[in-house]
């Protein structure tokens, strides 16, 4: 999920950014310090939105860089645990399928991909032996979060789509055609089994 996160932090404005007026050297340090980052606590870091306030620097000795406390507004994205995610396959491999989420990707285990016996094709596509359906690169899928490990850096995030109301985009349109279906039919026999009440 994206967020919008005010932090307050110590920033070391490194000597190359000496010249330019405080806040734009420190706003240019903050680009290079957190952006692109990753960390357990912020999740993604996207982009520094604004650099709210910058109190006078410090110097440490020993450190010719000075430090300031400044306030500043990042956009981060941030996987949760049982968190809806929309996405697209992006890769095909013999346990699942990878789906792009945002900036990252999340695996989708081959017995996490549909309520099917699921097997790996020779044209590289998940098709479920039951209900004939195939996922393969470049599907819409909407998944659930339901691990996200931290141990490596960048979060590995494990997705299920077995819920109900998940899956690939396709498969939810096809289901409820199926049901508005059911539910004319079911509607008609309604209306004729009234009308024969009546005659009686």
């Amino acid at each position: 999920m994206f967020y919008l996160v005010e932090v307050e932090d110590h920033i070391r404005v490194e000597p190359r950014h000496f010249g330019l007026p405080t806040k734009e050297a420190v706003e240019r340090q903050l680009k290079e310090s957190y952006v692109n980052s990753i960390t357990k606590d912020l999740g993604f870091v996207i982009s520094v939105v604004s650099v709210d306030s910058v109190d006078d620097g410090v110097i440490i000795p020993g450190d010719g860089s000075p430090f300031y406390r400044s306030t500043f507004k990042l956009l981060i994205w941030k996987p949760e645990l049982h968190e809806l995610v929309y996405g697209t396959i992006v890769e095909i491999a013999n346990f699942g399928a990878f789906m792009q989420i945002g900036p990252a990707q999340g695996m989708i285990h081959i017995s996490q991909t549909m309520e099917d016996y699921v097997s790996v094709s020779k044209t590289g596509t998940l098709s479920g032996k039951m209900s004939k359906r195939i996922i393969s690169k470049g599907d819409e899928c909407l998944a659930r979060i339901v691990a996200i490990s931290y141990k490596s850096g960048e979060p590995k995030i494990g997705l299920t789509m077995r819920q109900p109301g998940l899956g690939k985009l396709e498969w939810m349109k096809e289901d409820k055609r199926k049901k508005d279906g059911a539910a004319k039919v079911a509607a008609k026999k309604a209306e004729k089994s009234d009308k024969k009440g009546g005659k009686k």
